[in-house]
């Protein structure tokens, strides 16, 4: 498996860069990522704990029984790309 396919097995999954991206701005609760993405619960649940489980974010308790998600120095390490995509969509013009 190549470096690039191997990453994309961990994030290359419907929503986990979304997940990552708003995760950059720092911790989030569950019930926020829900309301800000507009995932389906089942949806959000199965990408958190994939990523969780690949290293890219972990859990932090928090009061009152909730926890909030925060990402790990390999979750960290994903901004550039990150970047790197969003200038790669501001730049692509029309279809030609």
């Amino acid at each position: 498996m190549s470096d690039l396919a191997a990453a994309l097995d961990v994030v290359g999954a419907r929503w986990a860069l979304l997940i990552v991206e708003r995760l950059l701005e720092g911790p989030q609760r569950y019930g926020d990522l829900q309301r800000d993405l507009g995932l389906g619960t089942n949806q959000l649940a199965t990408r958190l704990r994939e990523l969780e489980a690949s290293g890219v974010l972990y859990r932090l308790p928090l009061r009152h029984n909730t926890r909030a998600y925060a990402l790990t120095e390999r979750g960290l390490a994903l901004r550039e790309a990150i970047r790197a995509l969003e200038r790669w969509a501001a730049d692509e013009g029309p279809a030609t």
